[in-house]
């Protein structure tokens, strides 16, 4: 059997059942325990499914972007901390973006006492925090209102964007994995890879919850990045994983 026809059988199995072991795999398919195990990661490199201890499960789908006030209720420990990091990389007389999102708002609060910064962003609550609260440079996009995520989305504030030299991009996750960072809102596509094209590092921000989820839309393959900052609670398989990749892995703390 192909390695084709495999991934076929893994992934009905999967579809059917939600949870198979690797042993029931192995046995099912006739082949041995370190074939299935590739065969899974490379399901799992395409977000196709997710690796559990033992076995394999079907992936986790986002359906719609949470509001930011649901967002702002979760894993703000965790946010902070991913903050705090953050904030230690950005050298002085920087120019930096702030995507929209409720972990960038944690890097923000990170930033009040800098004077030295001008920050560009598409969301609402960075802009005024900033504003009221710093004495840091502040350009917003302006685009399409996104009510519920208080910020700016769509080819208006991509088109801001394409203008700028960014040096650092800290950019957000619905939710990420192997095959890149994903989104459920087609009009945060265009932003994202907006601005990474006109910046000279990208630093993808996101807490570990929305590690190996998927959605419709893929805004940026990892390649794209050159660090992730995530927190200590990602999976130790998710470790190992981003750890041999081609960006820097940091775990905040």
């Amino acid at each position: 059997m192909i390695p084709v026809e495999r991934h076929q059988q893994i992934l009905a199995l999967v579809a059917d059942r939600g949870v198979v072991s690797i042993a029931e795999l192995t046995e099912r398919l006739g082949v041995s325990h370190m074939t299935i195990r590739r065969d899974v990661q490379k399901l799992e490199e395409q977000g196709a499914v997710l690796s559990v201890s033992g076995g394999v499960r079907s992936a986790d789908r986002l359906a719609a972007e949470p509001s930011h006030l649901t967002k702002s209720a979760l894993y703000n420990d965790e946010k902070r901390a991913i903050g705090r990091t953050a904030a230690r990389h950005i050298p002085r007389n920087s120019c930096i973006y702030l995507d929209a999102g409720t972990t960038t708002l944690a890097l923000a609060r990170e930033l009040v006492d800098r004077d030295d910064l001008l920050v560009v962003t598409n969301d609402f609550m960075v802009a005024n925090l900033l504003m009221e609260a710093s004495q840091c440079r502040v350009i917003h996009t302006g685009g399409t209102v996104c009510r519920e995520n208080r910020s700016c989305v769509g080819e208006s504030a991509a088109r801001s964007l394409r203008h700028l030299a960014i040096d650092i991009a800290f950019i957000s996750a619905s939710c990420w994995g192997p095959r890149g960072l994903f989104t459920p809102d087609e009009d945060k596509v265009t932003v994202k890879q907006a601005v990474s094209e006109v910046s000279s590092k990208r630093v993808l921000l996101s807490d570990s919850s929305k590690y190996n989820r998927i959605a419709t839309f893929l805004a940026l393959p990892l390649e794209k990045f050159d660090v992730v900052v995530t927190d200590k609670k990602l999976s130790d398989a998710g470790q190992e994983w981003l750890s041999a990749g081609s960006w820097e892995l940091i775990l905040a703390s």
